[in-house]
This record gives C-alpha cells, structure tokens and sequence, in this order.
C-alpha cells in the first residue's frame, strides 16, 4: 500500500480543466519521478497531494488517513515534505540556524548528520541568498534531512542548477529512500531522472499513466514520442 495516494484528482483553474482524473502514489523505499511537458499539472497534482491546493474531485490518503480536504498542516503531520520550486528558506538568516530551527522542532536527526549527507557543512555560516543554485537545493535538502520525512514531495528540485549538482542531489534522494522515505520527484532533466528513479509516472492530458521502470518506461512509445523526443 502506498504511503501517500492522491488518487482520481481533478482540478480547474479559471475555467481550464488541468487534471481531470490524475493518481499520485508515493511508496515507502521508492524513487517514483513523475515526467510531463510545462503546465500539465504534474507541480498541482504535487500540491494537492501536499495539502497545498484544494481539488476539485478526488481524495488523499496519508499513511492509512483519508483526507477529503487535505491540509498542508495535517499532511505535514503525517510525516510528508514537501519541497517547493521556489526558494524554502529565508534569505538573510545563516543557514545554520535554519537548520537547528528543524533540528529543535522534529528532534529527529542532527544539524551535523543532515549537513554532511547534504555535503554542506562548510555553508551552515552562509545566508541562503549567497549560494549557488546547487547550493541552496543541498541546502533545502538538509532541511529535510533533519526532519526525517517519511514521504517527501520535491518539485522540480534540479531546475535552474548546473549539470554537474544532479550527481549530488540524487545521492540525497536515494539516502533517504534507502532509510524508507517514499520519494517523489518532477523535473524535466530526462538523463538524470531516467537514473535516479525505480519508477515512472508520466502525466498527461489530464490523467497519469504508470510506466513501471525506466527501462519499462523506455519501451512505450507514445511516452518516447510525445515526451522524450520532443
């Protein structure tokens, strides 16, 4: 059974039906990457799942609780991260003190252990606003790190970071899998996805299909055709 379901969603913005029946599904120990061209739905059907945006149709189910009208508090409470495609921490504070700040409040793993899985250690006297893109995602990454997420929902997290960060953050995704996090991860960087993930979901029109493995994933053609090759 999945950790996090969000399952038969629908949502309309303004008139435009984004998600009509879309499924989320996040597994204890899985790295599922969900793939789909801009403005399909996949960072909505993120939120929805995260208790961020209210959905039209549908329902959230967070380690065996189901939720008709999701709260990110309540989510949150369930032991579910969600890291954002914009910036998580505050700019001017070091991030050091950030991190003690998740450190105090969840009382689950050391500013020490989460910032040297995160390699930086070094950074913990820096203001957030001072680090490379590559940078502040290991450092939002810590953040989560200390908080030991049993699920963690990241959108589009090695966007606007250079090639030679992926390496480095996907070590992340798959220490926490490893510890039995269910990991969840939208992007559109197909080679370093394609590696990282044991699953892909791949959402479209509307709806979501499950491809299974990359190699899986590789074989169906209207995926190839209408994303990869395009």
């Amino acid at each position: 059974m999945p950790f996090l379901l969000a399952d038969s969603v629908g949502k309309t913005f303004g008139g435009r039906r984004i998600l009509s029946s879309a499924t989320l599904r996040a597994t204890s120990g899985d790295i599922r990457v969900v793939f789909g061209r801009n403005g399909i739905g996949k960072s909505t059907l993120l939120k929805i799942a995260a208790g961020i945006v209210a959905s039209d149709t549908g329902m959230v189910r967070v380690n065996g609780n189901t939720m008709l009208k999701p709260t990110l508090a309540r989510v949150a409470r369930e032991g579910v991260f969600f890291l954002p495609d914009h910036d998580l921490l505050v700019a001017n504070i070091e991030l050091g003190k950030q991190l003690r700040f998740f450190e105090k409040r969840f009382e689950k793993r050391s500013v020490e252990e989460a910032a040297g899985i995160a390699s930086v250690r070094h950074l913990l006297g820096r203001l957030p606003h001072t680090l490379s893109g590559g940078e502040l995602r290991r450092a939002e990454l810590a953040a989560a790190l200390t908080r030991c997420p049993e699920c963690l929902l990241a959108d589009e997290p090695y966007r606007g970071i250079a090639p030679k960060d992926h390496d480095a953050l996907s070590a992340i995704f798959r220490t926490l899998a490893a510890e039995g996090c269910a990991v969840v991860v939208t992007g559109h960087e197909a080679p370093s996805l394609m590696e990282l993930a044991s699953h892909i979901t791949w959402c479209t029109s509307g709806t979501t299909y499950e491809l299974g493995t990359p190699a899986a994933a590789r074989e169906h053609d209207a995926f190839v055709r209408d994303y990869l090759l395009r």
